[in-house]
């Protein structure tokens, strides 16, 4: 399992209506539970979310893996606090 989520990082992420979020650079590991909790985006596109957010996936929301990530579900817009 290690190598695979190794393997996760540069994938491109897509929304379930296709719209492209951002590029995996990082997989969270939660320690306490030893389970992969989320993927990381650091720039996440600025039609989904706010410039500058970065934002962490929970892998309940990965449809599919393969070539790229496809999600189940993601917000309509993600919006920074001020």
């Amino acid at each position: 399992m290690m190598e695979e989520l190794g393997n996760m990082k540069g994938l491109e992420i897509y929304t379930p209506d296709g719209i492209f979020l951002g590029v995996v650079d990082d997989v969270i590991i939660d320690i306490t539970g030893l389970r992969a909790d989320s993927l990381y985006v650091e720039r996440a596109s600025p039609v989904l979310v706010d410039e500058g957010v970065a934002v962490a996936i929970p892998f309940r929301w990965i449809q599919s893996v393969g070539d790229i990530i496809i999600l189940s579900h993601f917000p309509s817009r993600v919006c920074g606090f001020a």
